[in-house]
């Protein structure tokens, strides 16, 4: 499983960004992110929104990928 965390703190030290400076973008373009440390606290308590955490990427040229995985991590049937 990957640690959400992790790879957003990965994601906006490649763009030179902090989480701060991010959600006052996201608020500038009318999104819906709380001020201050709240966007840094949502994710450190893992109690994030999907759409938030897609809105993130979206800023910073990412995006998510879903795929099945490989058969020995499948569930048995």
């Amino acid at each position: 499983m990957i640690n959400l965390k992790e790879e957003l703190v990965i994601c906006l030290m490649r763009k030179g960004l902090s989480m701060r400076k991010v959600a006052k973008i996201l608020r500038e373009k009318g999104c819906n992110v709380p001020k201050d440390s709240g966007l840094s606290d949502m994710v450190n308590r893992k109690r994030i929104r999907f759409e938030t955490v897609q809105e993130i990427l979206d800023l910073l040229g990412y995006e998510i990928c879903i795929r099945e995985k490989s058969t020995s991590n499948r569930y048995q049937q």
